[in-house]
């Protein structure tokens, strides 16, 4: 069951049935599942730095992921890039992500520069539900 936090969180999150979403630090992949039930040929790509969240965020999400409406990969958030043919995303969250929080500086301007290169000109970013700059206004 999805703590209030979460579930709160990520209807917060402006999804539209097709977007493609990534999900930067997704632990055992609850908030990538409440993502995906909003999702309509839309899909999200969870992410975790951790062997052990990704084994549980599999496990737990293999209906989402049959679907085709989730994916999950273990990439640490600094380290992201697209895979060979990947569409870029268009909406990008984390929750309780240390090198979003603005504890880790440095840290958090490479993984913005890996986020940039990762994303739609349009894209946003919701870091612990709240919107960030992804993109300097326009």
């Amino acid at each position: 069951m999805p703590s209030s936090r979460i579930r709160t969180a990520v209807e917060a999150l402006p999804l539209e049935p097709h977007h493609r979403v990534l999900e930067i630090g997704c632990g055992p992949g609850v908030a990538a599942r409440l993502v995906a039930a909003r999702l309509g040929t839309g899909h999200i790509l969870a992410v975790d730095r951790s062997a052990a969240a990704i084994a549980q965020a599999t496990a737990g999400s293999a209906a989402e992921i049959a679907s085709g409406r989730m994916s999950v990969r273990r990439v640490a958030a600094e380290d992201f890039e697209l895979a060979a043919g990947e569409e870029p995303f268009d909406l990008v969250f984390a929750l309780r992500v240390g090198a979003l929080d603005g504890r880790y500086p440095a840290l958090g301007e490479r993984v913005m520069a890996r986020l940039l290169a990762a994303t739609t000109p349009g894209a946003r970013l919701f870091i612990d539900g709240s919107p960030a700059g992804l993109r300097p206004a326009r």
